[in-house]
């Protein structure tokens, strides 16, 4: 339980720091100090536990999961954060689950069960209710580029859980190796792109934030909980205080004032969720 609320404590605080890291940072600078923080913690992880496993396979593997994840499932992420509220983000982005369950069925040859086909139903009804503000006659003005970028962010992490399931390295052996082979081409494309990040105690802060907690210390405190329980369900359970949370933060830290329809949104969406998961 000290495991699985602290790893959800955590996750409640990345909205705002994305928000905040992109107020001083473009996108691919902040992915950048995120993926070489999170390489180094990791790399710190292999070495103190013996998990490097040098190979030829090993590495291979690293390189392909480093492409989907950071890279390219931040990058979207990141761009997507960049131009919407993270109200709006934010929730668009925990819809991965449900693009998971849909995904799994020809990926995995995993059977849409009723149950799952209308949480998949009312978490698609809360992403129209979170988009249009609640109001069906005049939707709202919202980039609708970062809309794509936020959905098309679900189909990279849902695909990342779908190959991560076959991989047959251990998690911090091949999340070792996928940030350290990706931070090389985060680091050329933000290069060619806005150029370097500037070096300062704020924009380390935030390549910090970034890093440890979003990519970093969160997924294997959550690892440990999982192990840990003997009730997997029930600390399952916990995920779906996180994106609350987050939205108290991004009102209250972030002075994002939080409009009815994004909560109501939000909670139809973990709605779906929660139907979708009870089978």
């Amino acid at each position: 339980m000290v495991y699985a609320l602290t790893a959800v404590a955590a996750w409640s605080t990345v909205a705002t720091g994305f928000k905040l890291g992109l107020q001083v940072l473009a996108p691919l600078q902040l992915l950048f100090l995120g993926t070489a923080i999170s390489a180094m913690l990791f790399a710190a992880l292999a070495t103190a536990g013996g998990h490097w496993q040098p190979s030829r396979r090993t590495v291979l593997h690293g390189a392909a999961f480093g492409l989907l994840n950071p890279f390219l499932y931040y990058l979207v992420l990141f761009e997507a954060y960049d131009r919407l509220p993270a109200q709006i983000a934010q929730p668009l982005n925990y819809t991965w689950a449900i693009t998971l369950a849909v995904m799994a069925v020809p990926i995995l040859g995993q059977p849409l069960t009723r149950r799952t086909v209308a949480g998949i139903l009312i978490g698609y009804a809360g992403v129209l209710v979170l988009l249009s503000g609640g109001r069906w006659d005049r939707w709202p003005a919202l980039d609708w580029l970062g809309v794509v970028l936020a959905l098309a962010s679900t189909v990279l992490w849902a695909g990342y859980w779908l190959a991560n399931a076959r991989s047959p390295l251990p998690p911090v052996t091949l999340m070792t190796w996928s940030f350290l082979l990706a931070t090389p081409l985060v680091g050329a494309a933000c290069h060619l792109g806005p150029g370097w990040p500037e070096l300062t105690w704020k924009t380390l802060g935030y390549g910090a934030w970034v890093g440890l907690i979003e990519m970093g210390f969160t997924f294997l405190f959550w690892q440990q909980a999982m192990r840990l329980t003997a009730h997997a369900a029930r600390i399952g359970q916990l995920v779906f205080l996180s994106p609350f949370l987050s939205l108290v933060m991004i009102d209250t830290v972030l002075g994002e004032q939080v409009r009815v329809a994004s909560a109501a949104g939000l909670g139809v969406i973990v709605l779906g969720l929660w139907v979708s998961r009870r089978g």
